[in-house]
Protein backbone atom coordinates (compact mmCIF):
# COMPACT_ATOMS: atom_id res chain seq x y z
CA UNK A 1 0.00 0.00 0.00
CA UNK A 2 2.87 2.35 0.80
CA UNK A 3 4.17 1.99 -2.75
CA UNK A 4 0.85 3.28 -4.09
CA UNK A 5 1.18 6.36 -1.88
CA UNK A 6 4.60 6.95 -3.44
CA UNK A 7 3.01 6.54 -6.88
CA UNK A 8 0.41 9.13 -5.91
CA UNK A 9 3.05 11.71 -5.03
CA UNK A 10 4.94 10.98 -8.25
CA UNK A 11 1.74 11.65 -10.19
CA UNK A 12 1.12 14.88 -8.26
CA UNK A 13 4.58 16.15 -9.18
CA UNK A 14 4.06 15.35 -12.86
CA UNK A 15 0.57 16.89 -12.85
CA UNK A 16 1.90 20.04 -11.19
CA UNK A 17 4.50 20.37 -13.92
CA UNK A 18 2.04 19.86 -16.78
CA UNK A 19 -0.48 22.19 -15.14
CA UNK A 20 2.00 25.03 -14.77
CA UNK A 21 3.43 24.86 -18.30
CA UNK A 22 1.15 26.58 -20.85
CA UNK A 23 0.10 24.40 -23.75
CA UNK A 24 1.13 21.09 -22.15
CA UNK A 25 -1.90 18.86 -21.70
CA UNK A 26 -1.97 16.08 -19.16
CA UNK A 27 -2.74 13.64 -21.98
CA UNK A 28 0.65 14.47 -23.49
CA UNK A 29 2.47 13.26 -20.41
CA UNK A 30 0.10 10.30 -20.22
CA UNK A 31 0.84 9.34 -23.81
CA UNK A 32 4.59 9.40 -23.16
CA UNK A 33 4.22 7.25 -20.05
CA UNK A 34 1.87 4.81 -21.79
CA UNK A 35 4.27 4.50 -24.71
CA UNK A 36 6.97 3.61 -22.18
CA UNK A 37 4.75 1.20 -20.25
CA UNK A 38 6.33 -1.86 -21.86
CA UNK A 39 9.60 -0.92 -20.19
CA UNK A 40 8.11 0.49 -16.96
CA UNK A 41 6.00 -2.61 -16.24
CA UNK A 42 9.21 -4.62 -15.83
CA UNK A 43 9.77 -2.71 -12.59
CA UNK A 44 6.33 -1.55 -11.40
CA UNK A 45 2.82 -3.00 -11.38
CA UNK A 46 -0.04 -1.81 -13.63
CA UNK A 47 -1.81 -0.51 -10.50
CA UNK A 48 1.24 1.57 -9.59
CA UNK A 49 1.26 3.18 -13.03
CA UNK A 50 -2.51 3.75 -12.96
CA UNK A 51 -2.27 5.49 -9.58
CA UNK A 52 0.28 7.82 -11.17
CA UNK A 53 -2.19 8.51 -13.97
CA UNK A 54 -5.06 9.26 -11.55
CA UNK A 55 -3.10 11.59 -9.27
CA UNK A 56 -1.47 13.29 -12.26
CA UNK A 57 -4.88 14.03 -13.80
CA UNK A 58 -6.36 15.42 -10.57
CA UNK A 59 -3.31 17.59 -9.83
CA UNK A 60 -3.25 18.95 -13.38
CA UNK A 61 -6.98 19.77 -13.30
CA UNK A 62 -6.52 21.95 -10.21
CA UNK A 63 -3.05 23.44 -10.80
CA UNK A 64 -3.82 24.56 -14.37
CA UNK A 65 -6.01 27.34 -12.96
CA UNK A 66 -2.90 29.19 -11.74
CA UNK A 67 -1.42 30.08 -15.16
CA UNK A 68 -4.91 30.34 -16.66
CA UNK A 69 -6.04 33.12 -14.34
CA UNK A 70 -2.76 34.86 -13.56
CA UNK A 71 -1.44 34.83 -17.12
CA UNK A 72 -4.56 34.28 -19.20
CA UNK A 73 -3.40 31.02 -20.80
CA UNK A 74 -6.41 28.81 -21.64
CA UNK A 75 -7.19 25.10 -21.55
CA UNK A 76 -10.57 23.59 -22.36
CA UNK A 77 -11.45 23.18 -18.69
CA UNK A 78 -10.35 26.70 -17.65
CA UNK A 79 -11.28 28.79 -20.68
CA UNK A 80 -14.50 30.24 -19.27
CA UNK A 81 -12.78 31.12 -15.97
CA UNK A 82 -10.07 33.23 -17.60
CA UNK A 83 -12.07 36.45 -17.91
CA UNK A 84 -13.43 36.65 -14.33
CA UNK A 85 -10.16 35.30 -12.87
CA UNK A 86 -8.00 37.67 -14.89
CA UNK A 87 -10.28 40.55 -13.90
CA UNK A 88 -9.75 39.72 -10.23
CA UNK A 89 -5.97 39.82 -10.79
CA UNK A 90 -6.26 43.32 -12.28
CA UNK A 91 -8.30 44.29 -9.21
CA UNK A 92 -5.51 43.10 -6.89
CA UNK A 93 -7.49 40.03 -5.77
CA UNK A 94 -5.34 37.22 -7.15
CA UNK A 95 -4.93 35.52 -3.76
CA UNK A 96 -8.69 35.46 -3.33
CA UNK A 97 -9.16 34.04 -6.85
CA UNK A 98 -6.65 31.25 -6.23
CA UNK A 99 -8.39 30.29 -3.00
CA UNK A 100 -11.76 30.23 -4.70
CA UNK A 101 -10.71 27.78 -7.42
CA UNK A 102 -8.69 25.69 -4.95
CA UNK A 103 -11.62 25.24 -2.56
CA UNK A 104 -13.99 24.67 -5.48
CA UNK A 105 -11.86 21.87 -6.90
CA UNK A 106 -11.26 20.23 -3.54
CA UNK A 107 -14.89 20.48 -2.45
CA UNK A 108 -16.21 19.01 -5.70
CA UNK A 109 -14.03 15.91 -5.33
CA UNK A 110 -15.41 15.41 -1.81
CA UNK A 111 -18.97 15.83 -3.13
CA UNK A 112 -18.37 13.25 -5.87
CA UNK A 113 -16.90 10.71 -3.45
CA UNK A 114 -19.75 11.14 -0.96
CA UNK A 115 -22.40 10.81 -3.67
CA UNK A 116 -20.66 7.98 -5.54
CA UNK A 117 -23.21 5.33 -4.41
CA UNK A 118 -26.08 7.43 -5.77
CA UNK A 119 -24.27 8.24 -9.00
CA UNK A 120 -23.33 4.60 -9.55
CA UNK A 121 -27.01 3.61 -9.49
CA UNK A 122 -28.60 6.49 -11.39
CA UNK A 123 -26.11 7.71 -13.97
CA UNK A 124 -25.44 4.47 -15.91
CA UNK A 125 -29.20 4.23 -16.50
CA UNK A 126 -29.38 7.87 -17.61
CA UNK A 127 -26.37 7.39 -19.86
CA UNK A 128 -28.08 4.58 -21.71
CA UNK A 129 -31.32 6.41 -22.45
CA UNK A 130 -29.82 9.85 -23.13
CA UNK A 131 -27.31 8.98 -25.86
CA UNK A 132 -29.76 9.26 -28.83
CA UNK A 133 -30.94 12.63 -27.50
CA UNK A 134 -27.54 14.15 -26.76
CA UNK A 135 -27.80 16.71 -29.55
CA UNK A 136 -31.24 17.81 -28.32
CA UNK A 137 -29.98 18.19 -24.74
CA UNK A 138 -26.98 20.22 -25.91
CA UNK A 139 -29.15 22.45 -28.10
CA UNK A 140 -31.77 23.15 -25.42
CA UNK A 141 -29.21 23.84 -22.69
CA UNK A 142 -27.15 26.09 -24.99
CA UNK A 143 -30.13 28.19 -26.10
CA UNK A 144 -31.35 28.47 -22.51
CA UNK A 145 -27.99 29.66 -21.25
CA UNK A 146 -27.62 32.16 -24.09
CA UNK A 147 -31.02 33.56 -23.17
CA UNK A 148 -30.34 33.63 -19.44
CA UNK A 149 -26.96 35.33 -19.78
CA UNK A 150 -28.25 37.98 -22.20
CA UNK A 151 -29.53 41.36 -21.05
CA UNK A 152 -32.11 42.25 -23.65
CA UNK A 153 -32.95 41.31 -27.21
CA UNK A 154 -29.85 42.92 -28.75
CA UNK A 155 -27.50 41.01 -26.44
CA UNK A 156 -29.36 37.75 -27.14
CA UNK A 157 -28.98 38.19 -30.91
CA UNK A 158 -25.27 38.97 -30.64
CA UNK A 159 -24.72 36.10 -28.22
CA UNK A 160 -26.49 33.64 -30.51
CA UNK A 161 -24.47 34.92 -33.47
CA UNK A 162 -21.19 34.51 -31.57
CA UNK A 163 -22.19 31.01 -30.51
CA UNK A 164 -22.92 30.01 -34.12
CA UNK A 165 -19.82 31.69 -35.57
CA UNK A 166 -17.53 30.12 -32.97
CA UNK A 167 -19.18 26.76 -33.68
CA UNK A 168 -18.51 27.17 -37.40
CA UNK A 169 -14.90 28.03 -36.57
CA UNK A 170 -14.61 24.90 -34.43
CA UNK A 171 -16.12 22.71 -37.15
CA UNK A 172 -13.79 24.16 -39.81
CA UNK A 173 -10.73 23.71 -37.61
CA UNK A 174 -11.65 20.09 -36.97
CA UNK A 175 -11.89 19.49 -40.73
CA UNK A 176 -8.44 20.91 -41.49
CA UNK A 177 -5.33 18.69 -41.76
CA UNK A 178 -4.33 19.77 -38.23
CA UNK A 179 -4.41 17.27 -35.37
CA UNK A 180 -7.28 17.86 -32.97
CA UNK A 181 -4.92 18.65 -30.08
CA UNK A 182 -3.10 21.39 -31.97
CA UNK A 183 -6.30 22.81 -33.49
CA UNK A 184 -7.90 23.08 -30.04
CA UNK A 185 -4.76 24.72 -28.65
CA UNK A 186 -4.87 27.20 -31.52
CA UNK A 187 -8.56 28.12 -31.19
CA UNK A 188 -8.57 28.32 -27.39
CA UNK A 189 -5.41 30.44 -27.39
CA UNK A 190 -7.06 32.91 -29.75
CA UNK A 191 -10.62 32.89 -28.41
CA UNK A 192 -9.84 33.04 -24.70
CA UNK A 193 -6.11 33.69 -24.23
CA UNK A 194 -4.56 36.20 -26.62
CA UNK A 195 -7.81 38.13 -27.13
CA UNK A 196 -8.38 38.56 -23.38
CA UNK A 197 -4.81 39.73 -22.80
CA UNK A 198 -4.94 42.14 -25.76
CA UNK A 199 -8.15 43.71 -24.49
CA UNK A 200 -6.86 43.99 -20.92
CA UNK A 201 -3.88 46.00 -22.20
CA UNK A 202 -6.29 48.90 -22.66
CA UNK A 203 -7.14 48.99 -18.97
CA UNK A 204 -3.84 48.86 -17.12
CA UNK A 205 -0.16 49.50 -17.81
CA UNK A 206 1.03 47.68 -14.70
CA UNK A 207 -0.21 44.91 -12.46
CA UNK A 208 -1.69 46.48 -9.33
CA UNK A 209 -0.58 45.65 -5.84
CA UNK A 210 -2.05 42.30 -4.89
CA UNK A 211 -3.83 42.51 -1.56
CA UNK A 212 -2.51 40.27 1.20
CA UNK A 213 -5.96 40.20 2.73
CA UNK A 214 -8.80 38.20 1.29
CA UNK A 215 -12.27 37.27 2.43
CA UNK A 216 -13.55 33.78 1.80
CA UNK A 217 -16.75 32.94 3.61
CA UNK A 218 -18.24 29.48 3.27
CA UNK A 219 -21.94 30.23 3.08
CA UNK A 220 -24.96 28.59 1.50
CA UNK A 221 -24.11 29.98 -1.95
CA UNK A 222 -20.57 28.62 -1.68
CA UNK A 223 -21.78 25.12 -0.84
CA UNK A 224 -24.40 25.31 -3.59
CA UNK A 225 -21.79 26.28 -6.18
CA UNK A 226 -19.37 23.54 -5.11
CA UNK A 227 -22.20 21.01 -5.19
CA UNK A 228 -23.25 22.27 -8.65
CA UNK A 229 -19.71 21.89 -9.98
CA UNK A 230 -19.30 18.41 -8.55
CA UNK A 231 -22.67 17.21 -9.80
CA UNK A 232 -22.12 18.70 -13.27
CA UNK A 233 -18.73 16.99 -13.46
CA UNK A 234 -20.33 13.66 -12.55
CA UNK A 235 -22.95 14.08 -15.26
CA UNK A 236 -20.25 14.90 -17.80
CA UNK A 237 -18.46 11.69 -16.89
CA UNK A 238 -21.31 9.69 -18.39
CA UNK A 239 -23.09 11.75 -21.04
CA UNK A 240 -21.49 11.32 -24.46
CA UNK A 241 -20.42 14.49 -26.22
CA UNK A 242 -20.19 16.47 -23.00
CA UNK A 243 -16.92 17.94 -21.75
CA UNK A 244 -15.83 20.92 -19.63
CA UNK A 245 -16.96 23.28 -22.40
CA UNK A 246 -20.54 22.00 -22.28
CA UNK A 247 -20.43 21.44 -18.52
CA UNK A 248 -19.61 25.06 -17.76
CA UNK A 249 -23.03 26.15 -18.98
CA UNK A 250 -24.70 23.37 -16.97
CA UNK A 251 -22.85 24.44 -13.82
CA UNK A 252 -23.79 28.06 -14.42
CA UNK A 253 -27.44 27.13 -14.72
CA UNK A 254 -27.36 24.82 -11.70
CA UNK A 255 -26.03 27.50 -9.34
CA UNK A 256 -27.59 30.43 -11.23
CA UNK A 257 -24.30 32.24 -11.67
CA UNK A 258 -22.69 34.18 -14.47
CA UNK A 259 -19.15 35.21 -15.20
CA UNK A 260 -19.94 38.85 -14.55
CA UNK A 261 -20.52 41.02 -11.50
CA UNK A 262 -21.03 39.75 -7.98
CA UNK A 263 -21.40 36.15 -9.10
CA UNK A 264 -17.72 35.81 -9.99
CA UNK A 265 -16.96 33.83 -6.84
CA UNK A 266 -19.78 31.33 -7.39
CA UNK A 267 -18.91 30.98 -11.06
CA UNK A 268 -15.25 30.19 -10.32
CA UNK A 269 -16.23 27.75 -7.56
CA UNK A 270 -18.55 25.85 -9.89
CA UNK A 271 -16.13 25.91 -12.83
CA UNK A 272 -13.12 24.66 -10.86
CA UNK A 273 -15.28 22.01 -9.20
CA UNK A 274 -16.55 20.92 -12.58
CA UNK A 275 -13.02 20.57 -13.96
CA UNK A 276 -11.68 18.35 -11.16
CA UNK A 277 -14.82 16.24 -10.67
CA UNK A 278 -15.09 15.61 -14.42
CA UNK A 279 -11.51 14.35 -14.34
CA UNK A 280 -12.34 11.87 -11.56
CA UNK A 281 -15.58 10.66 -13.11
CA UNK A 282 -14.01 10.10 -16.51
CA UNK A 283 -11.87 7.50 -14.73
CA UNK A 284 -14.67 6.05 -12.60
CA UNK A 285 -16.72 5.55 -15.78
CA UNK A 286 -14.40 2.65 -16.66
CA UNK A 287 -15.86 0.65 -13.77
CA UNK A 288 -19.47 1.85 -13.85
CA UNK A 289 -20.21 1.73 -17.58
CA UNK A 290 -17.05 0.17 -19.03
CA UNK A 291 -16.39 3.26 -21.12
CA UNK A 292 -13.24 5.37 -20.62
CA UNK A 293 -14.09 9.05 -21.11
CA UNK A 294 -10.63 10.64 -21.38
CA UNK A 295 -7.20 9.95 -22.82
CA UNK A 296 -5.83 8.98 -19.41
CA UNK A 297 -8.81 6.68 -18.81
CA UNK A 298 -8.16 4.94 -22.13
CA UNK A 299 -4.54 4.26 -21.13
CA UNK A 300 -5.71 2.85 -17.80
CA UNK A 301 -8.25 0.57 -19.49
CA UNK A 302 -5.41 -0.99 -21.51
CA UNK A 303 -3.24 -1.48 -18.42
CA UNK A 304 -5.97 -3.11 -16.29
CA UNK A 305 -7.99 -5.71 -18.15
CA UNK A 306 -10.61 -6.19 -15.40
CA UNK A 307 -11.58 -3.09 -13.44
CA UNK A 308 -12.83 -4.29 -10.01
CA UNK A 309 -14.37 -2.62 -6.96
CA UNK A 310 -10.95 -2.83 -5.34
CA UNK A 311 -9.47 -0.71 -8.11
CA UNK A 312 -12.32 1.77 -7.71
CA UNK A 313 -11.63 2.17 -3.98
CA UNK A 314 -7.88 2.60 -4.53
CA UNK A 315 -8.36 5.21 -7.24
CA UNK A 316 -10.98 7.05 -5.18
CA UNK A 317 -8.57 7.24 -2.22
CA UNK A 318 -5.84 8.34 -4.63
CA UNK A 319 -7.98 11.17 -5.98
CA UNK A 320 -8.78 12.39 -2.47
CA UNK A 321 -5.10 12.38 -1.45
CA UNK A 322 -4.08 14.00 -4.74
CA UNK A 323 -6.61 16.83 -4.53
CA UNK A 324 -5.68 17.49 -0.87
CA UNK A 325 -1.97 17.81 -1.64
CA UNK A 326 -2.69 19.72 -4.86
CA UNK A 327 -4.83 22.18 -2.88
CA UNK A 328 -1.80 23.16 -0.79
CA UNK A 329 0.45 23.31 -3.86
CA UNK A 330 -2.06 25.47 -5.72
CA UNK A 331 -2.26 27.94 -2.84
CA UNK A 332 1.52 28.10 -2.50
CA UNK A 333 2.18 28.50 -6.22
CA UNK A 334 -0.64 31.01 -6.60
CA UNK A 335 0.64 33.19 -3.75
CA UNK A 336 4.22 32.98 -5.01
CA UNK A 337 3.20 34.02 -8.51
CA UNK A 338 1.05 36.81 -7.11
CA UNK A 339 4.02 38.20 -5.17
CA UNK A 340 6.34 37.91 -8.19
CA UNK A 341 3.86 39.72 -10.43
CA UNK A 342 3.60 42.80 -8.22
CA UNK A 343 5.35 45.77 -9.74
CA UNK A 344 5.97 43.98 -13.04
CA UNK A 345 5.18 46.06 -16.11
CA UNK A 346 1.85 44.62 -17.24
CA UNK A 347 2.28 45.41 -20.92
CA UNK A 348 5.68 43.75 -21.08
CA UNK A 349 4.42 40.69 -19.21
CA UNK A 350 1.34 40.45 -21.43
CA UNK A 351 3.37 40.71 -24.61
CA UNK A 352 5.78 38.07 -23.26
CA UNK A 353 2.88 35.73 -22.48
CA UNK A 354 1.38 36.21 -25.95
CA UNK A 355 4.74 35.47 -27.56
CA UNK A 356 5.16 32.39 -25.35
CA UNK A 357 1.73 31.06 -26.35
CA UNK A 358 2.47 31.59 -30.04
CA UNK A 359 5.92 30.00 -29.79
CA UNK A 360 4.57 26.93 -27.99
CA UNK A 361 1.81 26.60 -30.57
CA UNK A 362 4.22 26.66 -33.51
CA UNK A 363 6.69 24.36 -31.77
CA UNK A 364 3.94 21.74 -31.49
CA UNK A 365 2.95 22.43 -35.09
CA UNK A 366 6.49 21.76 -36.33
CA UNK A 367 6.93 18.70 -34.11
CA UNK A 368 3.71 17.14 -35.38
CA UNK A 369 4.21 18.52 -38.90
CA UNK A 370 1.02 20.56 -38.87
CA UNK A 371 0.23 22.99 -41.73
CA UNK A 372 1.52 26.39 -40.62
CA UNK A 373 -0.72 28.38 -42.99
CA UNK A 374 -3.92 26.81 -41.66
CA UNK A 375 -2.68 27.32 -38.12
CA UNK A 376 -1.88 30.99 -38.69
CA UNK A 377 -5.26 31.70 -40.29
CA UNK A 378 -7.02 29.89 -37.45
CA UNK A 379 -5.12 31.81 -34.78
CA UNK A 380 -5.83 35.20 -36.39
CA UNK A 381 -9.51 34.38 -36.88
CA UNK A 382 -10.03 33.02 -33.37
CA UNK A 383 -8.24 36.03 -31.81
CA UNK A 384 -10.41 38.47 -33.75
CA UNK A 385 -13.53 36.56 -32.77
CA UNK A 386 -12.39 36.46 -29.14
CA UNK A 387 -12.22 40.26 -29.04
CA UNK A 388 -15.84 40.72 -30.15
CA UNK A 389 -17.57 39.89 -26.81
CA UNK A 390 -15.47 42.55 -25.05
CA UNK A 391 -16.67 45.28 -27.39
CA UNK A 392 -20.23 43.98 -27.69
CA UNK A 393 -20.68 43.68 -23.93
CA UNK A 394 -21.74 40.02 -23.92
CA UNK A 395 -20.38 36.95 -22.11
CA UNK A 396 -17.39 35.13 -23.59
CA UNK A 397 -18.99 31.88 -22.42
CA UNK A 398 -20.94 31.87 -25.68
CA UNK A 399 -17.70 31.26 -27.57
CA UNK A 400 -17.83 27.73 -26.16
CA UNK A 401 -19.90 27.08 -29.25
CA UNK A 402 -16.51 26.23 -30.75
CA UNK A 403 -16.92 22.76 -29.21
CA UNK A 404 -20.64 22.55 -28.48
CA UNK A 405 -21.94 23.14 -32.01
CA UNK A 406 -19.65 20.51 -33.62
CA UNK A 407 -20.79 18.04 -30.93
CA UNK A 408 -24.43 18.82 -31.75
CA UNK A 409 -23.79 18.24 -35.47
CA UNK A 410 -21.92 14.99 -34.91
CA UNK A 411 -24.56 13.46 -32.65
CA UNK A 412 -27.36 14.70 -34.88
CA UNK A 413 -25.74 12.87 -37.81
CA UNK A 414 -25.40 9.71 -35.70
CA UNK A 415 -28.97 9.45 -34.43
CA UNK A 416 -31.15 11.31 -36.93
Amino acid sequence: MFDLVIACFIGIMIGTGTGMVPGIHVNTAGAIMFASSGFLLNYISPEFLCVIFVSMSIAHALIEFVPSMLLGVPEEGTATSILPGHRMVLEGRSKEAIRIVSIGGFGAIVVVILMLPIFSVCLPFLQGISKPYTWIILTVVSVYMIYRLSNGKRAFIWSMLLFILSGILGWVMLQTPISSGISLMCTFSGLFGISTILFSLNDSSSIPHQSKFYEFIVDADTIKSIFAGGTAGAILGFLPGFGPAQGSIIAQGACRTSDEGDDTKNFLLANSGLNTSDTLFSLIAIYLIGNPRSGIAVYMSYLISEFTIGHLLVFTFTSLLAVSVSLMICLKLGDSFSNLMQGVDYKKLSIAVIILMIVILYVFAFVYEGPVLYLTLGLITSTAMGLLPHYLGVSKSHLMGVLILPAIIIYMQMFV
